[in-house]
């Protein structure tokens, strides 16, 4: 790399952090890097899964799923034949998985001894978030393209609703005991709440001053839904859906996290440098715990509530060329970042841990 590209890439990467790291303090903090799972191949990911019963992670790897065993840090396996695959929901007691992908507008269920594919189904278009509603259950796939939510029956593989959402849905948390599921439109920058027993929306909540939302996590005890909206951490009354408090958070988010055990809430930033987001309900009021450089690209994270772990994926980046100028142009709109260009065959989970977890009541 030349001076003059070396300088450039310094200063982007200084900026980037300076961004989101304005209102807080410095990267100290409980979370620290551990370790890096090296799955190759294509840099195509969207969500992971953690399956705390089973200890393992699964990861989304554009035409498959890649299996990692969490107690020893090593991919035990493949579920192959996946066509754009955004999501996996985890039924431990039914022994089954389930994929969402967009290339097929189907919902893939596979057996989680053996890996293999059982049956295929099909939904709305583009299925993304996808989630196991334990009341009733049922599989919850929301689709991006057609706006909706098909629901799956875990005892017959078979659909047995299809709900009409009114906007474009991202991830979604429920609340098994208010019979409520909660999803975020990002295109209405509003909350659409489910009835999980009607299968009908009740009531759509606004995210302001937030923007629009991807990425949803619930505190079940407290009532109190985080969403993370591109660079800001919101959080709401899960029963009245009131926005109680925002925090500046690492920008590009796609999903959110929320550890009981802690009481910490995550959103993880996949904008250059790449950053994870951390804080906690203090007085009513969200408190910055640490932002944590991560890696460009890392936009979803998977939490494992029985070591407190957290789990990102991406790939590593190219070292950059210098930046060509801009056209001139009249629009006042900012210019929206560049995508990083990666190395091939660098595809990799990053593991980031806390050497003890706090009391989740202090």
């Amino acid at each position: 790399m030349n001076k003059s590209s070396l300088l450039a890439l310094s200063v982007l990467t200084c900026a980037a952090l300076a961004a989101h790291a304005a209102d807080a303090p410095a990267a100290s903090g409980p979370y620290h890097f551990i370790k890096e799972i090296h799955l190759g191949g294509l840099s195509s990911t969207d969500y992971l899964t953690v399956d705390p019963v089973g200890r393992r992670l699964y990861v989304s790897h554009g035409t498959s799923v890649t299996v990692v065993d969490i107690e020893n840090d090593k991919v035990v396996g493949e579920i192959t034949g996946q066509n754009g695959v955004h999501g996996i929901a985890i039924v431990s007691k039914a022994g089954l998985g389930y994929i969402s992908n967009r290339g097929t507008n189907s919902v893939n269920i596979f057996d989680l001894k053996t890996l293999k594919v059982t049956k295929s189904v099909g939904t709305g278009t583009n299925p993304d978030w996808i989630m196991y509603e334990p009341s009733q259950n049922e599989i919850y796939a929301f689709n991006g393209g057609s706006q909706s939510a098909t629901v799956i029956s875990v005892d017959t593989g078979e659909v047995t609703a299809t709900i009409p959402l009114g906007g474009k849905p991202e991830s979604a948390t429920v609340d098994a005991d208010a019979g409520r599921m909660y999803d975020n439109l990002e295109d209405k920058a509003a909350v659409a709440v489910i009835d999980l027993k009607t299968h009908k929306v009740v009531a759509t909540w606004p995210n302001a001053p937030a923007g629009g939302a991807s990425g949803q996590a619930i505190d079940l005890a407290h009532h109190r839904l985080f969403l993370g909206c591109d660079d800001t951490m919101a959080m709401m009354d899960s029963t009245s859906g009131k926005v109680l408090d925002t925090l500046k958070a690492a920008p590009g988010i796609d999903s959110a996290a929320f550890d009981p055990g802690t009481g910490y809430a995550f959103t993880p930033g996949g904008q250059a440098p790449g950053g994870l987001t951390i804080a906690k309900e203090v007085n009513g009021k969200l408190t910055l715990v640490q932002n944590l450089v991560t890696a460009p690209g890392a936009k979803t994270i998977a939490l494992d509530p029985t070591t407190h772990k957290i789990y990102t994926a991406t790939s590593k980046v190219k070292a950059a060329a210098a930046a060509p100028q801009p056209a001139a142009s009249t629009s006042t709109a900012p210019a929206r970042p560049a995508r990083p260009q990666y190395e091939p065959d660098s595809f990799e989970v990053l593991v980031y841990g806390m050497d003890a977890a706090p009391d989740a009541k202090k």
